[in-house]
């Protein structure tokens, strides 16, 4: 009854199409994408990348004047929320996603893909990360995943005559599958105990019946559906394959976008579903967050390809964004968990887009993803050496570089904790945060004081698309680390990410 009831009132008269313009707009940029490369000729297609780039930043619009509105917007039974916290969610995902595609263009064109399947999965994967900040029942969030993971599957194996590119689309989908069932299956037990997909009905029957072994095995199981898409260990094992094997710039979509995604929907399911349930997953996040970073940390140490580094880095930061979830169901650090898990998906998008911007952009003339290949890089550009040692030490969060605020908020949500516990997973995170440096700066060290490895010193022609996406992660990295205020303001939304659903 519940979901003919919700089928019912999409078709409602009274439904709020000003909550639903954003993912309207960007449907329908799909839609005109697919209808150009139905009806446009050869030469009418190049534009379909400026298409879709000014579909998201038009989608973007109704999202700041959502913002601007300030009221919180609930749909479909509560099925479909938009608020504060969504909103900031889809300003994110529609942002990298445009960073995403200034990556692409020249990459893409260069190597004779297919650009128009491209771009219109590109932007069906957005359009479901957007749909899954929204869900708040267990159906619309499900269906919001799919969204975004099959189109991802499809992008991960887009260099289909490569072997590399076709074992990393076989990798993420089978694992993604498989966690996908894990998901659905601990998604069918909370409905069966609560009698509702709702979140604020599964938090409502947990409140007052507990937990029971039934209930715990279903939010374990949940949690580790999500923890395959956050890479957290030990659900991991797709992330340095699929990086290295499919497009540069789809690597760093699944390593930003898709990423934070997952912790989108985690944050949710703690505090609008979960909220009474934190003997359960509170100790599951801390042990998730522990063998996470550290295990990412030290297996970056042994990395000479850039692009696995970036992976088991991604890995690792992956960790320590699960730190406040460990202390979340405390009511001293709830606050400051969801301040500090905010804060770092912003800065972690800026740092790590860029960090692959440069990496396209020296890889066009060293055809080599290796980190010896960066020997030099100084002496004939130095602009790029630069902006990659400000993303390389704003990944380790040395000051005033943005990542250092990111990690600030996480140590803070820890401490307000208090109890061994909470203080042991910090001294965790510090001796990783020391780890992360060396292999932080050994990029450094090869760009700097290493010789090119060819003795070939021309310089690098950096496309407009890719100089226009190291502009903008170079200006939001260095801001948000000298301005700080800029992102802790996104912490507001705690107030609104506790009470959604409910």
């Amino acid at each position: 009854m519940h979901l003919l009831a919700a089928a019912a009132g999409w078709t409602s008269p009274n439904l709020d199409y000003h909550a639903l313009a954003p993912e309207i707009v960007l449907g329908a940029v799909i839609v005109i994408l697919l209808l150009v490369d139905l009806l446009a000729d050869r030469r009418s297609r190049v534009s379909i990348p400026t298409l879709s780039g000014i579909g998201l930043l038009a989608a973007l619009v109704p999202v700041l004047t959502l913002a601007v509105d300030g009221a919180q917007r609930s749909l479909v039974g509560g099925s479909y929320v938009v608020d504060d916290f969504s909103l900031v969610m889809k300003a994110l995902f529609l942002l990298s996603g445009y960073v995403v595609i200034l990556l692409s263009s020249t990459y893409i064109d260069e190597g004779e893909y297919y650009e128009s399947e491209y771009y219109l999965l590109l932007l069906s994967s957005v359009l479901g990360m957007m749909m899954i900040s929204s869900s708040r029942d267990l159906v619309s969030l499900f269906i919001a995943l799919e969204f975004l993971s099959i189109p991802a599957y499809m992008l991960a194996a887009w260099r289909k005559r490569d072997e590399r590119g076709n074992e990393a689309g076989m990798k993420y989908f089978l694992l993604g599958v498989f966690a996908s069932a894990v998901m659905l299956y601990g998604m069918s037990l909370l409905y069966g105990v609560a009698g509702t997909t709702l979140f604020s009905g599964i938090a409502e029957h947990v409140a007052k019946a507990g937990v029971d072994p039934i209930l715990t095995v279903a939010v374990v199981f949940v949690i580790v559906g999500f923890a395959f898409k956050v890479s957290a260990v030990p659900f991991h094992s797709w992330a340095p394959d699929t990086y290295e094997g499919a497009p540069t710039p789809i690597a760093a979509f699944l390593s930003v976008a898709s990423k934070a995604a997952g912790f989108v929907a985690l944050l949710v399911l703690v505090f609008s579903a979960f909220p009474a349930a934190s003997s359960v997953w509170q100790p599951m996040f801390w042990v998730l967050a522990a063998l996470t970073m550290t295990l990412g940390n030290l297996v970056a140490l042994r990395q000479t390809n850039l692009v696995r580094m970036l992976a088991y880095s991604s890995i690792a930061q992956g960790g320590f964004m699960l730190m406040p979830l460990a202390v979340a169901g405390t009511t001293s650090a709830q606050g400051d968990s969801i301040i500090a898990i905010v804060t770092y998906l912003v800065v972690y998008a800026a740092m790590n887009l860029g960090a692959f911007a440069v990496l396209l952009a020296v890889s066009r003339k060293t055809r080599s993803g290796e980190i010896s290949s960066y020997g030099g890089l100084f002496s004939y550009a130095p602009g790029l050496a630069v902006t990659m040692a400000i993303f390389m030490f704003s990944l380790a969060g040395i000051p005033p570089l943005g990542g250092w605020i990111a990690k600030f908020t996480v140590f803070r949500a820890l401490l307000s904790a208090g109890g061994g516990w909470a203080v042991g997973l910090a001294v965790i995170g510090g001796i990783n945060s020391v780890i992360a440096l060396y292999y932080y700066a050994n990029v450094a060290r090869h760009m700097f004081m290493e010789e090119p490895p060819d003795g070939d010193v021309a310089p690098i022609r950096v496309p407009p698309s890719l100089a226009a996406a190291l502009a903008i992660t170079v200006a939001a990295t260095v801001l948000m680390g000298v301005l700080p205020n800029l992102v802790l303001r996104f912490g507001d939304v705690a107030t609104i990410v506790t009470a959604a659903g409910r």
